[in-house]
C-alpha cells in the first residue's frame, strides 16, 4: 500500500505549513511507514493511506515517486 507522508525537513524546527514537504512511501500500515522513517532526521506530521481515485490523481503529478526504504 502507498502512503503519503507530510513532514518537515528538520526535527528541531517548529512545523510551519509553508515548509511542509510530502513524500510517498510503500508500507503495510501507518506504523510500518513511521518505523521506516524513524532513522531519518524528519519531523513526520501525518501519514495517510493513498488508494483508489486519490492514488490515480497523485500518479498524474510529475513529482510522484514512491520511495523504497
Amino acid at each position: 500500500m502507498v502512503f503519503k507522508v507530510y513532514y518537515q525537513v528538520t526535527i528541531s524546527e517548529v512545523p510551519i505549513r509553508e515548509n511542509t514537504k510530502t513524500m510517498f512511501v510503500e508500507g503495510d500500515s501507518v506504523r510500518d511507514v513511521r518505523l521506516k522513517l524513524k532513522k531519518e532526521p524528519y519531523n513526520v506530521e501525518i501519514v495517510l493511506p493513498v488508494t483508489g481515485a486519490y492514488l490515480e490523481y497523485e500518479k498524474q503529478n510529475e513529482d510522484y515517486k514512491v520511495l523504497e526504504l
